[in-house]
């Protein structure tokens, strides 16, 4: 099905691509926004706060029976059923996706063009890292995911992975080109109704904290890395961190100091959890 999608918003993602260079250049300061271009006083979209319980399941059969106030789910294999069914029970539904990895066996990935496919990621068969520097392909796919999202009724998105320019993607990304790629996902989900939280990101969250509504972490207790999301708290925006690899007695104290809302989880993310409150 062909996605149509907002001229103005295609146009920012040409401009973009267009100050790179073909992909090889840096963006300069002054050509990345400073802001989303939707103001976040202006929309209407979910704001939660912290405090709000929450659980993530990506992988096995969905238990809908958790008493969490947010379920954090997978975009493509969580069936509309189950997502009505935890609107019914008064529970918001965030919709996870990966924004700046392709995965070949998601239904659209005969889309993603082989020049935006670049080094595997690391651990993870059939993952390779996105060049968000081409804007231009790549809208129209992360347009058409958004819109799915919007379809099936979404409260927010999880786009993982917008850390690229952190790694050794194969691309040569800047720390403003990640800036500009994360900036039209929350523009574009917030244009759809629908808040966005950050994934990780940590050394952005000072530039981007005005622009997403909520931060999910993944073992930043275990890291040294917890102070670098307290932005979010000061601006009453939840940090829903995840630890793996330590256990709740290890982390639970501080993350309830910070106002973190804190869950040890397998790494497969499966439904078992364990919630510091």
């Amino acid at each position: 099905m062909r996605h149509l999608f907002n001229s103005l918003a295609i146009l920012s993602f040409i401009f973009v691509a267009a100050c790179s260079q073909a992909g090889n250049s840096e963006l300069t300061e002054s050509t990345v926004p400073t802001s989303s271009t939707t103001p976040a006083s202006a929309g209407n979209w979910w704001r939660p706060t912290p405090g709000t319980s929450w659980q993530i399941q990506l992988q096995g059969e969905l238990d809908t029976s958790i008493d969490a106030q947010v379920y954090d789910v997978d975009l493509f294999d969580t069936t509309q059923a189950n997502i009505d069914a935890l609107h019914a029970k008064g529970r918001k539904v965030i919709c996870y996706f990966s924004a700046g990895s392709f995965e070949d066996w998601r239904s659209d990935a005969a889309q993603f063009p082989k020049s935006v496919l670049g080094k595997d990621y690391e651990g993870w068969e059939g993952e390779r890292w996105l060049d968000i520097r081409q804007i231009e392909q790549l809208a129209p796919i992360m347009g058409a995911r958004l819109d799915l999202a919007k379809q099936k009724k979404c409260d927010a998105v999880d786009p993982d992975n917008v850390d690229g320019y952190s790694v050794d993607s194969g691309f040569s990304i800047s720390e403003n080109d990640q800036l500009a790629f994360n900036r039209w996902l929350a523009s574009e989900s917030h244009r759809r109704g629908m808040a966005i939280g950050l994934k990780n990101d940590g050394s952005q969250v000072a530039q981007l904290v005005g622009d997403f509504d909520f931060v999910i972490n993944e073992s930043c207790f275990a890291q040294n890395e917890c102070d670098d999301y307290l932005p979010f708290i000061a601006a009453n925006k939840p940090v829903w961190n995840i630890e793996y690899e330590i256990t709740p007695a290890q982390f639970c104290d501080e993350s309830i100091t910070k106002n973190f809302d804190s869950l040890k989880k397998n790494l497969d993310l499966d439904a078992k959890r364990e919630s510091c409150r």
